[in-house]
């Protein structure tokens, strides 16, 4: 790849942040592959400015996506945020928009999916590993006890 201008890879990036939402670290992570002539930071802070990016609001797109989509639990959406450095307000805030009722319905679901395909040699065992695939999902153990018999 060529080195591009300031200017080149702010168009890049404006034009990738207007098709989904993106967060600083993403943006760093994608900047650092390419030969920038010019200041990184410079180009964040005008996505920042021109509202290309906004954490908050990637927040809660992330968090609906990744529940939505990918049937996560809190926990993993939680962890999968601070790995990408995005504050605890805004992943507060994102985790906040998840529905209560749609969260309990797709754990619920989940379970009641898993269960035929589980073999163990009694009801105690299936239920563990029922639980340890719920616990991977990002669910915590409260939420799993509720539904899982």
């Amino acid at each position: 790849m060529s080195a591009l201008t300031e200017e080149q890879a702010y168009q890049k990036l404006a034009s990738l942040c207007a098709v989904s939402e993106q967060c600083i670290s993403d943006i760093r992570r994608k900047m650092q592959r390419w030969v920038i002539i010019g200041d990184a930071e410079t180009i964040i802070g005008r996505l920042i400015k021109e509202r290309f990016i906004d954490e908050h609001r990637f927040a809660r797109a992330f968090a609906l996506d990744k529940f939505r989509y990918n049937h996560w639990g809190r926990e993993m959406i939680r962890m999968e945020m601070r790995r990408r450095n995005i504050s605890s307000a805004d992943i507060d805030y994102g985790i906040s928009e998840i529905p209560q009722e749609e969260y309990e319905s797709v754990l619920r679901h989940l379970i009641e999916a898993k269960r035929p395909t589980v073999k163990g040699k009694s009801e105690y065992e299936v239920n563990q590993k029922i639980m340890r695939y719920a616990l991977g999902k990002g669910f915590t153990m409260d939420e799993i006890l509720r539904y899982i018999d």
